[in-house]
């Protein structure tokens, strides 16, 4: 035995605390060190008392969402370290021949909440929270329990052992054990990582975020060809993708000076489910820990707008998440005092506490979800997981060979070619800027101008900043609670931004709040840009009436009329201003609208410009050079 297996075997036999970690086929890392949980992500000890870095595993449970001001269940779950005092790595197959296997029976298996009652809660949340504005996609979860009377560790390994055996397409195959609390999992998705980018300037990290979504369950006997072209080609699959790629870049236009770059997609081929995924990456100076403050938690499993999200969650959920939606996190020591981190979604987990094991699952709910569709996909992902870790029987592939040969690895259906030109279609509905490198905004034709961005719980403003920014623009942003009437009256362009719910909610602070800082720039004749909520509320102001829409328009795509230029734009609106159609003008006020419907896309007037679409959503074809017109109006 070499000393990387004496090392284990101490382990397991002394109890410590300890992770097993598989982000190579052939390599497991083990770590092992002290427990230390702590309130907040600034108090992950990355430094001892001498002021040496160290390594830290931190288990980040979906409660720490109250540090950005959200709401939860708050069911008092530790953010829990494993200070690591000893890493090593042991080779796969030797590790797997020191693991159990066994059967570990199951009792009393089943959901917490019926089909019958989830598929309830589904509707009611397409009817009551899509259908009212509150945003565009939930995350609603229910979770697959069971007793099990077998020793929690022996547990745990043995269903290690069998997710390293059978899963394949994981980003990280991990168990972590620590007082009181197993967990095992094999997660498909990163949310995100930070990595010193050594050819930068000092301190300058790579940053990656990985939005998955869709999810193709396999048919019994595998995947094909014309199965996963049937899921490639569902509207609810592609749209859900590209709302959790928006949600994602408004992350990344938080935390990274160039906003984020996209790439893909791709497909992430496991053993019982595919996925479809993008690849997001910029460049950031922050603080590992910001970064993950930041981005807490990824839109895949929360829902968007995320303030709102969380809110639903909350009203519809009938439990604490624990550490569903959490992160793994990683941070390790890297040159020049820094941190590398690196932190999957603590998602296709099972956890094991007082003889109990619990796998979470979700579906993302939008506005075409079909509610026994959403029952079945939670059921697939339970599947998924139960049949990883062995606990139910396995699907097989569809080839098989003759005798005790191993089977042959499955092909990547992401290399044939069909499937790979279904995917490659897909950007051409997306905007260029956020598909290519992006410049410097220092010689835009803004330069030298101020903007502030009023945030209405839609970090959608982030990234309006960042095409802001592009433009020349020096933007701050200001959330609604915090306006400063002196801040605005100084800035050269004030943008009022989008937001969730009811324009016409007059007992909302926030509504009222968005009202104030729209009629004051009107009557100021100061320019100003409005979008979306606050399009709806300028009209408003402008005695134009508003209505709901008789299908919400979340995630859609639309090539409307923009003052005599066609423009390919997002829209997220369940609300709308609407006209008599024909209507061209209400006053000094020029109107671009519907010709049938009479819903308004844009306004123009003396010193404002305002937009009922996304321009700076992925789905905005046009959304920079519109931006631009526009705003050169409200700069006239």
């Amino acid at each position: 035995m070499n000393p990387s297996s004496s090392l284990l075997d101490t382990v397991l036999r002394s109890a410590r605390p300890f992770a097993l970690i598989a982000r190579d086929p052939g390599a497991v890392e083990l770590l092992v060190g002290d427990v230390v949980d702590v309130e907040r992500l600034a108090d992950i000890p990355l430094v001892d008392a001498n002021g040496r870095a160290r390594e830290v595993l931190a288990l980040v449970p979906y409660r720490q969402v109250v540090e950005r001001g959200f709401a939860c269940h708050d069911d008092g779950a530790p953010l829990r370290c494993l200070v690591v005092q000893e890493h090593t790595t042991v080779p796969t197959a030797e590790l797997l021949s020191q693991l159990p296997d066994e059967t570990i029976p199951l009792k009393d298996a089943g959901f917490d909440i019926t089909d019958e009652d989830y598929a309830a809660i589904v509707r009611t949340v397409i009817a009551e929270e899509i259908g009212r504005g509150e945003g565009a996609n939930f995350v609603i979860r229910r979770d697959f329990t069971a007793s099990i009377a077998a020793d929690p560790l022996t547990a745990g390994l043995t269903w290690f052992r069998a997710l390293l055996e059978h899963e394949r397409g994981a980003y990280w195959t991990f168990l972590v054990s620590t007082p009181g609390h197993l967990a095992v999992g094999a997660s498909p998705e990163a949310h995100v990582s930070a990595q010193a980018d050594t050819s930068a300037a000092p301190g300058v990290s790579t940053v990656t975020m990985n939005p998955i979504s869709g999810t193709f369950r396999h048919p019994r006997g595998g995947a094909t060809v014309d199965t996963l072209t049937d899921f490639l080609s569902s509207t609810k699959e592609t749209e859900e993708l590209f709302m959790v790629v928006d949600e994602e870049l408004k992350m990344m236009s938080a935390v990274c000076s160039d906003g984020g770059r996209i790439t893909g997609p791709h497909l992430k081929e496991m053993s019982r489910l595919t996925h479809t995924e993008y690849m997001l990456r910029g460049a950031s100076t922050m603080d590992p820990r910001d970064i993950l403050r930041e981005t807490m938690f990824a839109p895949t499993v929360t829902g968007s707008p995320m303030q709102n999200a969380c809110t639903v969650i909350q009203r519809h959920e009938r439990a604490p998440r624990g550490y569903y939606s959490g992160v793994a996190a990683l941070f390790t020591p890297a040159p020049g005092g820094r941190h590398d981190l690196d932190a999957p979604i603590l998602i296709r987990t099972a956890y094991l506490v007082d003889g109990t094991l619990r796998v979470p699952v979700g579906a993302t709910l939008v506005r075409h979800s079909d509610p026994d569709g959403e029952v079945s996909e939670t059921h697939g992902k339970a599947a998924g997981v139960l049949g990883a870790i062995g606990a139910v029987p396995r699907d097989v592939p569809a080839a098989t060979v003759d005798g005790d040969a191993p089977r042959p690895e499955p092909r990547r259906l992401a290399d044939v070619p069909a499937i790979a030109a279904l995917l490659e279609a897909r950007n051409e509905r997306l905007a260029p800027f956020w598909l290519t490198p992006q410049q410097s905004g220092a010689d835009g034709p803004y330069a030298g101008r101020t903007a502030v961005v009023v945030d209405a719980e839609d970090r959608f403003t982030t990234m309006l900043a960042h095409q802001l920014r592009h433009l020349g623009f020096a933007v701050a942003i200001t959330p609604w609670s915090q306006v400063k009437r002196a801040d605005l009256d100084a800035a050269d362009l004030v943008v009022a931004g989008p937001g969730p719910g009811d324009p016409r909610d007059g007992d909302s602070t926030r509504i009222r709040a968005m009202r104030d800082v729209v009629s004051a720039r009107v009557e100021q004749g100061l320019p100003l840009l409005a979008v979306c909520l606050s399009h709806q509320i300028l009209a408003d102001r402008l005695g134009i009436g508003l209505a709901p829409l008789a299908s919400p328009h979340q995630g859609l795509q639309k090539t409307v009329d923009v003052f005599g230029m066609p423009a390919s734009i997002g829209f997220y609106n369940t609300f709308t201003a609407r006209v008599a159609p024909g209507t061209v003008e209400v006053g000094e006020t020029r109107i671009c609208a519907d010709p049938q419907s009479g819903d308004v896309y844009a306004l123009q007037g003396p010193r404002y410009a305002s937009v009922q679409g996304h321009l700076e959503s992925i789905l905005s074809r046009d959304g920079l050079v519109t931006l631009e017109r526009l705003v050169a109006h409200a700069l006239a």
